[in-house]
């Protein structure tokens, strides 16, 4: 009798997608080459058309890439995937593969603030405007859609108020007005959500982030249906180049293998820190998924496998000046969390995200993202939660 059961996530992430060659090696090779030989003109013309599938050029096609994208593919329930060198590579790409000038983007308010650079600065050069959404209300979101609309793009949670947008009505939104939904599936990663199960087009990777794991490389990735990823997203790729290098594919394999216990560790111990911060003294609010006073929690739990293992946290102060004096002097007084911008490590980093992350933001464009001065963001990794609630602690009295 044949097993036709479905491979659980820990499976796919250690499995899915291996090619071995000739040498039936145990573990991924890596192909560090930057072309492919063929047997025949004939043979070349063939891949070259894309009449016959192979490896033409490692811009575009190379076999250590391409079993990274099988695997992330296989864990987010997608039919295709295609590798870039880093998530915002993997924004821009499917901007391109479904925008031209004069079209209109619909994006959340509280997303990354390079998104956001992305969006109003670099495309809105190219005739393409954008509006932005705070919020997951489906009003606000119809109110914001035009004839022109033609991307729906969010995260969620967002970066770094953990707003949740609702991805049915999302995915419905988009199929009424013809417009593409893409959403940044970073914080979660398909560990805790699968956003192309509640119908959405196509979902964004910061590779760099958890699917690596370990902050070494960069990387990302556009999944979604067969036909949009190699019909729209592949001939920007292959023109354009933002490709992702078969080293660094390589590492983000390995990343994977440990992606469902990372996550569900990480999530735990955000757990634990969110409840631990809600009763200190000089927080005035956490922003957290997994939280009974998450405003979502009803959504969280529909939405989302975990929390996730991203925080952030506000300090109390009589003004904008004063918020940012006491959030820079907590962050300079930690001993055990890393004062970087990135996230998805096994060490905690921590950041004050109006002066990094979204400091390249306009003030307005901040407080329309509600990002103020007293806010600080952690991503919590994989150390003991008792010491980095002593590292906090330690920070807080000052």
């Amino acid at each position: 009798m044949t097993d036709t059961r479905p491979f659980d996530p820990d499976t796919l992430a250690v499995r899915a997608g291996t090619r071995r060659s000739e040498f039936n090696e145990h573990s991924e090779a890596l192909y560090l080459t930057s072309s492919f030989v063929f047997g025949s003109a004939a043979e070349a013309a063939s891949l070259f058309s894309g009449e016959e599938e192979g490896f033409v050029y490692s811009r575009f096609s190379n076999p250590t890439v391409r079993m990274f994208e099988e695997r992330l593919a296989a864990l987010e329930g997608a039919e295709d995937a295609l590798a870039t060198s880093s998530g915002m590579a993997a924004i821009l790409a499917s901007a391109l593969a479904v925008l031209k000038a004069g079209d209109h983007v619909v994006c959340g308010a509280g997303v990354f603030g390079a998104t956001v650079r992305l969006f109003s600065d670099v495309l809105g050069r190219f005739g393409i405007d954008t509006t932005y959404v705070r919020g997951a209300a489906e009003a606000d979101w119809r109110a914001a859609i035009t004839p022109r609309t033609r991307l729906l793009y969010c995260e969620t949670p967002s970066n770094p108020l953990m707003e949740l947008v609702d991805l049915e009505v999302f995915a419905r939104l988009g199929r009424e007005s013809g417009a593409v939904t893409v959403v940044d599936n970073c914080f979660c990663t398909p560990v805790l959500q699968r956003p192309l199960d509640h119908g959405v087009d196509l979902v964004i990777h910061s590779a760099t982030k958890y699917l690596d794991g370990q902050g070494r490389v960069l990387g990302g990735a556009v999944l979604g249906r067969r036909t949009m990823i190699r019909e729209a997203v592949l001939p920007v790729l292959r023109s354009a180049g933002p490709s992702l290098s078969p080293f660094n594919a390589w590492v983000l394999l390995k990343g994977l293998e440990t992606l469902p216990l990372r996550m569900r560790a990480q999530s735990a111990a955000a757990q634990r820190l969110a409840e631990w911060l809600e009763t200190q003294p000089g927080v005035q609010r956490v922003h957290f998924p997994g939280l009974a006073s998450h405003p979502q929690r009803t959504l969280v739990a529909r939405q989302q496998g975990g929390p996730g293992a991203v925080l952030s946290f506000e300090i109390d102060a009589a003004s904008p000046e004063e918020a940012r004096a006491r959030a820079w002097r907590l962050i300079d007084h930690v001993r055990l969390m890393s004062i970087t911008a990135n996230l998805g490590d096994t060490r905690t980093t921590i950041t004050h995200p109006a002066s990094t992350t979204h400091g390249r933001l306009t003030p307005e464009a901040r407080a329309r993202a509600g990002i103020g001065e007293g806010l600080i963001r952690i991503a919590v990794g994989l150390e003991s939660v008792d010491d980095l609630q002593a590292d906090l602690a330690r920070a807080l009295a000052t």
